[in-house]
């Protein structure tokens, strides 16, 4: 054996013992077996190595190499290549080496969101068939698990897998994602086509936002200040968070003076809850059958004088969603997620005799509570004995009462967690564009007024980390609720018509319609092929550079004329035609107000002109088109794009 070979055996099995050892690998976790990196541009390639070593990177015969800082990240940037492969990628100090294999180099595509981007194949319409016949060694995903984080991660915590597309994969792929590059490959063939699905339903807007940028935006400063405080202390955290959530708590008329982390006195009914504690929706309570929402809970126990100077934990079995807990009216601990919750109780806190323990529950939706499945309900004393914690009690908030403030920490409901925890770890990873699927939970009426300038935060936020040309694909919130026989001033509707502005504003970004493809009785539509379709069509003239209408029809003015006003529809290909009457339907003039606005006849003429009959067209100062939750649109190009919603101004 030739010293080059015992060498390389050596650094094989250093390598080998490492990683049985839990070692942190060289590569960032992102860099693993079938990955696929962006073609056609500098290849960023990172890592970790004890701190001061040598790194040397290779792939397909081009090698750059790196020293490690006092923390031990290292980077190198490894020479454009067009599409192909497959390569080895390989790392390696004096002590150890890590090799990825089977790397292809191509489009890669960032898909975020909530839900309905989490969405995976095996959910969607003929899922059998399009599991079966979806082998393609040049699809590949990656998931990127659920990980929020108070501060920004250098790396995922957990092993990432690329996977193949296959009939023993592609289930779990997510559905909007994958029929969107399937799509795509038609136009870029040959140019293998990557995901990572970094996706998690009910989440805000603000939880994939950086700190900068929310800060930039205005008005988070108080609650990044008190996550800052959560990633160093995270009982400090909620002890102050739980004082301000009391402040607001007292500033509602609605709570009438009541404390109910304290004594709870004035603090209205509280009512026995059952033994064994289960999700509520199981209590055989009719007003709690299908409640998503806020619950106080509170139990009573007594110590003796020698359990209550000991040092103590309090088990409080599992809680869904989001909890905040009290003892003797001094908050201690905050915790999200349906798991265990165990916490330290603070020194002096425990007194002889009475002793109260309260906890504020928070579902969002599903069954919610505290309830069975760790543990028992104790406090565990230093000297391993312990109390348990029975007779519990309960009480709902008062009717009225504005909407619960929510910890910044939340994954759903906080700031800039996700964004630490799953975006800022893929650090500047080669992506073509970006997918964005995301608005159902800022959809309520004053969060979307708010979101066009979240959207284009994130734009130029993501832009700031992975690189400035970047363009965007989004997913514009599809038809749901009920139907309505009046005009209505609707959340979805404006935060479709803020998905709308942003991407016009932006110059790099597109539009995918889906308000003729979604489900009024079902918030996760289950056609994602069609939604597929538009993306690739809007990435076709966004990111491609193709002479095609990215979206379908759009409004491009509205002017009074006589007897009516005219609305003039732009960008799109082929005509324009009325789908199911003589009629378009949908529109209809506002003044100033809500109470204004009002359905009008419509009629549609030659070059994408739609008239509005209106008796006093001198009144009117906006046209709305299409404006509910759930409208019914039916009109549409010939290549069976839909208008899409809107709200404009009549000049």
């Amino acid at each position: 054996m030739t010293v080059r070979r015992i060498a390389l055996v050596c650094m094989a099995l250093a390598a080998s013992v490492a990683n049985a050892a839990g070692e942190t690998p060289l590569l960032a976790r992102i860099f693993s077996d079938h990955a696929i990196l962006q073609r056609n541009r500098p290849i960023e390639i990172w890592g970790q190595a004890q701190p001061g070593e040598q790194v040397t990177v290779n792939m397909g015969g081009a090698t750059r190499a790196a020293r490690a800082d006092s923390e031990g990240h290292w980077a190198v940037t490894l020479p454009a290549r067009g599409p192909g492969g497959p390569h080895a990628l390989s790392a390696r100090t004096a002590t150890r080496q890590q090799t990825v294999g089977d790397v292809l180099v191509g489009d890669v595509w960032l898909c975020s969101g909530q839900s309905n981007m989490e969405w995976a194949v095996r959910n969607t319409i003929n899922a059998a068939s399009e599991i079966q016949h979806s082998a393609n060694n040049s699809i590949r995903h990656v998931f990127i698990p659920r990980n929020p984080a108070a501060a920004p991660s250098a790396d995922f915590p957990w092993k990432l897998e690329w996977k193949v597309a296959g009939p023993t994969t592609t289930q779990d792929f997510s559905a909007v994602c994958y029929y969107f590059v399937r799509e795509l490959q038609k136009s870029q063939v040959d140019v293998p086509q990557g995901m990572i699905n970094s996706s998690w339903g009910g989440t805000r807007i603000e939880t994939w936002l950086s700190a900068a940028a929310l800060r930039q935006l205005g008005g988070n400063d108080r609650k990044l200040e008190l996550l800052g405080q959560y990633a160093s202390d995270r009982g400090a955290a909620a002890a102050t968070w739980g004082r301000e959530l009391e402040k607001w708590w007292s500033s509602q008329s609605a709570t009438g003076g009541s404390k109910p982390w304290n004594d709870g006195k004035a603090a209205g009914d509280w009512r026995p809850a059952p033994a064994n504690l289960t999700q509520w929706e199981g209590w055989g309570v009719p007003e709690l059958a299908e409640y998503d929402g806020v619950m106080w809970y509170r139990a009573h126990v007594k110590l003796s004088a020698k359990q209550a100077r000991q040092g103590a934990k309090i088990s409080l079995g599992v809680i869904d969603d989001v909890d905040e807990v009290w003892i003797n009216g001094q908050p201690i601990a905050s915790g999200i997620g349906e798991d265990e919750r165990v916490y330290e109780v603070p020194p002096k806190l425990l007194e002889a005799g009475d002793n109260l323990v309260v906890v504020n529950v928070y579902d969002m939706w599903g069954s919610g509570g505290m309830h069975d499945g760790a543990g028992p309900r104790v406090l565990r004393f230093a000297d391993g004995s312990s109390v348990p914690l029975a007779g519990w009690e309960w009480q709902l908030p008062p009717r009225g009462l504005a909407p619960l403030p929510r910890a910044p920490w939340e994954p759903y409901a906080g700031m800039n967690i996700l964004y630490n925890g799953m975006i800022a770890p893929l650090r500047n990873y080669g992506l073509r564009g970006v997918a964005w699927y995301q608005g159902e939970a800022n959809a309520g009426l004053d969060d979307a007024r708010r979101y066009q300038p979240q959207l284009q935060m994130l734009f130029n936020d993501w832009r700031r980390q992975f690189d400035f040309a970047l363009p965007f694909l989004v997913v514009q919130l599809a038809n749901w609720n009920p139907l309505v026989q009046s005009p209505v001033d609707s959340g979805w509707a404006q935060l479709r018509d803020a998905q709308r502005r942003a991407v016009l504003a932006d110059g790099n970004a597109g539009l995918a319609v889906t308000i003729d493809i979604g489900n009024r009785d079902d918030i996760h539509p289950t056609n994602k092929q069609d939604v597929g379709k538009r993306l690739a069509r809007a990435a076709r003239h966004v990111v491609f550079g193709e002479k095609i209408s990215p979206t379908g029809a759009a409004p491009a003015g509205a002017h009074r004329a006589v007897g009516g006003v005219e609305v003039t529809l732009g960008d799109y290909d082929g005509n324009l035609v009325v789908v199911g009457a003589k009629d378009p339907s949908g529109f209809e003039l506002c003044g100033e107000s809500q109470a204004s606005c009002h359905f009008v006849r419509a009629q549609l003429g030659e070059g994408g002109v739609v008239r509005l009959e209106e008796t006093q067209p001198e009144k009117a100062t906006r046209v709305r088109f299409c404006w509910a939750d759930a409208p019914l649109c039916n009109l549409f190009d010939t290549q069976g794009l839909p208008v899409g919603p809107f709200e404009i101004d009549v000049q």
